[in-house]
């Protein structure tokens, strides 16, 4: 997911796709867990993503804040 792709997102549809990853993430916990996690690398793109996610939504807050 590039943050190109997420600027252009409402906040509503940002807020909804942090949703579903933060589902994705607790899923591939309890896949490591027991066990069953066989794309390892999943668990880091889906924290990226988030984080990506989460900074968008912070700077559109501060510009709706400034404006």
């Amino acid at each position: 997911m590039l943050a190109s792709e997420l600027k252009d997102k409402t906040p509503d549809q940002l807020r909804d796709s942090l949703v579903a990853l933060k589902k994705e993430a607790f899923n591939l916990r309890f896949q490591q867990a027991t066990g069953q996690l066989e794309n390892t690398a999943r668990m880091r793109a889906v924290r990226r993503d988030v984080a990506r996610i989460k900074t968008v939504l912070n700077q559109k807050a501060a510009q709706a804040a400034a404006n």
